[in-house]
């Protein structure tokens, strides 16, 4: 028997949005035992304006990391939003503090297992070996275009030491490389823990072959790696970014690309997502790109769709979990 159309009103009405894929219903049951009703968005709105009118009538919020942000100016103009959930423990594009001061709830979700690690891995092949080039030359009938480095006996450069650091410098210790990591906090014992080197950042990008970004984004880490520090990474060095692209200068990298400044990079991040048709990066030369599918994999999204519709039944019990309070 159907539901009465004001039974249905009464329901809250959940958004879950940027499911670029279409899979979001797939790996959760989303009726919550048919307590609320839920829309699915696949596409990206830029615009608050347009965010904000879209998301008007709905009480729960569901966003996938860091797609939509959502600073107090659009929080503010939607009083219905009682819920708003993101995938991962944090969200560096919420403000947490103006949901708490509008009574909204924030709540978060488990990690992503070791997807990040592993498409840095593969991009770090990727992009030193360069298989896009080579694949693409296969196919219009070339033949080797290229002539790779070998990882065996060079040096990797890990900025950041956190929950996907220590990861890449196993994966590089397996491969015979040297590891040098640096970070703002970290300390020499806590890099040799991990099978790496501390030194300075300046000394890491002199001295590695390749450098990966593994920092949070924060106002300390944004630009941290500018046109010096890509000078001193030098015309072999690679740059591969899977953490977030602010932290990369990306006039800066795409200037050094350019001029041969370094030999490569591979992009899993960038300034502003998705990627702009046009955008510079599209047309440097040596750049692998991935559209941010760091964290896009099966297990990923299975733990981070089930603890999102756990976060809103536990809401709609009025027992919130995982609930993120500002610092």
């Amino acid at each position: 028997m159907a539901d009465a159309p004001a039974e249905r009103a009464t329901r809250p009405r959940v958004a879950i949005l940027d499911d670029y894929q279409n899979v979001a219903l797939s790996f959760a049951d989303w009726t919550l035992g048919d307590r609320v009703d839920t829309t699915v968005f696949n596409d990206h709105i830029h615009d608050e304006d347009a965010l904000v009118a879209r998301l008007a009538p709905f009480a729960v919020v569901v966003a996938m990391r860091e797609r939509t942000a959502f600073p107090e100016s659009v929080l503010s103009r939607l009083p219905a939003l009682k819920l708003l959930v993101t995938t991962g423990p944090f969200n560096a594009v919420i403000d947490v503090a103006a949901a708490q001061r509008l009574g909204i709830t924030v709540s978060g979700t488990g990690g992503a297992g070791a997807a990040t690690p592993e498409l840095t891995w593969a991009l770090i092949l990727g992009v030193t070996r360069g298989i896009a080039a080579e694949d693409a030359g296969v196919r219009a009938g070339r033949w080797q275009l290229g002539i790779g480095p070998e990882l065996m006996g060079s040096t990797l450069g890990i900025l950041g030491l956190g929950r996907t650091g220590p990861r890449i410098a196993h994966y590089a210790n397996a491969f015979g490389m040297k590891v040098l990591a640096w970070s703002q906090n970290l300390t020499p014992e806590a890099a040799a823990a991990a099978g790496a080197e501390w030194v300075s950042k300046e000394d890491l990008f002199a001295r590695s072959n390749i450098v990966t970004v593994h920092l949070k984004l924060s106002a300390r880490t944004e630009g941290i790696v500018g046109a010096a520090e890509l000078k001193a990474l030098g015309p072999k060095g690679y740059l591969v970014n899977t953490s977030r692209g602010p932290i990369v200068d990306e006039a800066a990298l795409v200037e050094a690309l350019h001029a041969g400044t370094i030999a490569g990079a591979a992009l899993d991040v960038f300034d502003v997502e998705p990627l702009p048709r046009h955008h510079p990066l599209l047309t440097t030369p040596n750049t692998l790109l991935t559209p941010h599918i760091g964290y896009v994999s099966n297990v990923a999204y299975e733990a981070f769709y089930r603890d999102c519709a756990e976060d809103v039944a536990a809401w709609l019990d009025g027992s919130p979990v995982r609930v993120i309070t500002a610092n």
